[in-house]
């Protein structure tokens, strides 16, 4: 797989209207397998049970409280959505919503739903499912926040009848035509919207449109899939219609790379997850490949607490972002299917805009920020003013296995310009519970979007503020004036102030931004990714079974 080099993509800015037409297709030719079938393998044939090594155990099987990728990978093979998104071009195309009409002034959504889907209870998808699937969304938990995000400013769902809803909004809200392709607004039964938060995450307990149905889910070890009967309501953004090829797909969670690497090439597993250079040649040796896309969205990064210690002074916050040499992080812990992060956006998000001017190496910027001040090296190197040491903890899981050896080599690199970064490594579960109580210094993390309005879901004061920061009125009213501009152009501006203001205040000190990377033995045909780079199962199928 070739990339784009880094240097090719300066400047490039990135624009989507509420149209949904976007140039994503575009940024991401040449750097993605975004289809994988081999070329003498023929005609896609059915039958086969998938066995796929996952890099972290899902979280919860409900698709409105998926936020890992490998959760995404499992919650989205059973639901449906109101749309689709073309992986290519970015366009949002119909799945179980035929038609729909956006209000002039974006505030309300009327969708008009296909007559033939239905969930795998048997009974129908409606619009009176997605004004519940919808109301629910406000009554669950923090491992929901991406999916309330999205319903921010929600007022409610009119069932105009059967199979019209109309999705109102207390005001502009022109990223929500995006955010009903995603998994966490996919339409559930209403036997699963009536239940509470926990009560979800057992598999038995979501009952979707999806063509796959969960058989088994054993919490933190492995879930297995069956493929749905009958099921005949695709999207327009995949390759074919009617019943997934796949007999089923059995999920294990197989935390150590290399493990998940051997599994693939002795053909214990037939796909993994986080596939890391070290494994390439095991895998491709044994006939395999990597496939690989970036991910759209917030790029990795620190998010600091402003209200303690010393990432509450902005100018250690500014000084840190030219501290980190990003290069060196991609060249030696991951490889060219990485990109440096140039902005709090990754560079195939929509409304990206090239941030490399601050958003890069320089280690003398960085030590003059610092001195200027009042940070001077103490006898063992650290920095210190006031008789407080720099330095702070970073709070981190393993959603990516990358994760700890990056933020090891992040470490060595503040060390030289006297900064003490301590790593705490913690679970999925902790990290969210820290999240919400705000008891840490940083939090170290991406999410994974095709719409720049992940920026809001991320930094406003109003969304999950982990910033922990106060009232920024130019900051928090350029992100709610995104939300307004039905004009391509003018949107674009706002997001790109957002990103220039984020950084400003220090509030992003980003790293790396993900990509997919999936090693996939000889018999995997056409696993292919969606538009948000999380893979979709419904075309694969395997050869020779």
């Amino acid at each position: 797989m070739s990339s784009p080099s880094f240097g090719a993509r300066k400047r490039a800015t990135v624009i989507a209207g509420i149209g949904a037409v976007s140039v994503l297709g575009t940024v991401l030719a040449g750097c993605s397998s975004g289809s994988d079938s081999a070329a003498d393998a023929g005609p896609a044939q059915s039958g086969g049970t998938l066995r796929y090594g996952l890099s972290q155990a899902p979280t919860c099987a409900d698709p409105a409280q998926a936020g890992s990728n490998q959760t995404v990978y499992v919650t989205r093979t059973v639901v449906d959505s109101l749309t689709d998104q073309n992986p290519d071009t970015g366009e949002i195309t119909p799945w179980l919503a035929k038609s729909w009409e956006i209000s002039p002034d974006a505030a309300s959504f009327t969708f008009v739903l296909r007559d033939d889907a239905t969930f795998s209870d048997g009974t129908p998808v409606t619009a009176d499912s997605v004004k519940k699937t919808f109301d629910s969304v406000k009554n669950l938990g923090p491992n929901a926040s991406l999916a309330k995000s999205y319903l921010s400013s929600y007022t409610g769902t009119d069932v105009v009848d059967a199979h019209t809803a109309k999705i109102n909004f207390s005001g502009p809200n022109v990223q929500f035509l995006q955010a009903t392709s995603t998994p966490q607004l996919g339409i559930l039964a209403d036997s699963t919207t009536a239940l509470a938060s926990e009560q979800r995450c057992p598999g038995a307990a979501v009952i979707a449109s999806g063509p796959f149905v969960y058989t088994d889910w054993q919490q933190d070890k492995s879930v297995k899939i069956a493929k749905r009967a009958g099921y005949n309501w695709a999207s327009d953004a995949v390759a074919h219609q009617g019943e997934a090829y796949l007999d089923g797909v059995d999920f294990t969670v197989v935390p150590e790379s290399g493990v998940r690497a051997g599994s693939v090439a002795s053909g214990q597993l037939d796909a993994v997850s986080d596939a890391l250079p070290q494994d390439a040649p095991q895998i491709e040796g044994a006939g395999g490949r990597i496939l690989t896309r970036p991910n759209p969205g917030v790029s990795f990064f620190f998010q600091p607490n402003v209200s303690r210690g010393v990432l509450a002074d902005q100018a250690v916050r500014q000084a840190i972002i030219p501290a980190i040499n990003r290069q060196e992080l991609v060249d030696t812990v991951l490889d060219p299917s990485f990109f440096p992060a140039t902005s709090p956006l990754a560079h195939t998000t929509p409304l990206y805009s090239d941030e490399s001017s601050v958003v890069t190496y320089d280690a003398d910027k960085s030590a003059k920020l610092l001195d200027a001040a009042g940070w001077k090296a103490g006898s063992d190197g650290i920095r210190e003013k006031d008789g407080q040491k720099l330095t702070f903890s970073v709070t981190f899981s393993p959603v990516f296995s990358g994760n700890q050896a990056i933020l090891e080599l992040v470490q060595q690199q503040l060390k030289k310009v006297g900064v003490d970064l301590q790593l705490n490594l913690v679970s999925n579960g902790e990290w969210t519970e820290k999240g919400v109580s705000g008891d840490y210094d940083s939090l170290y993390y991406n999410s994974t979007r095709a719409d720049a309005d992940i920026l809001r879901a991320s930094f406003s004061t109003e969304g999950r503020n982990l910033n922990r920061r106060g009232a920024d009125p130019e900051l928090d009213k350029v992100l709610t004036d995104q939300l307004a501009a039905t004009d391509n152009g003018q949107r674009g501006e706002l997001v790109s102030t957002a990103q220039e203001l984020i950084l400003d205040r220090g509030l992003s000190i980003p790293t790396i931004e993900l990509s997919q990377a999936i090693g996939a033995g000889s018999s995997v045909q056409d696993l292919n990714f969606e538009a948000s780079s999380r893979l979709q199962f419904y075309d694969a199928w395997l050869s020779g079974k």
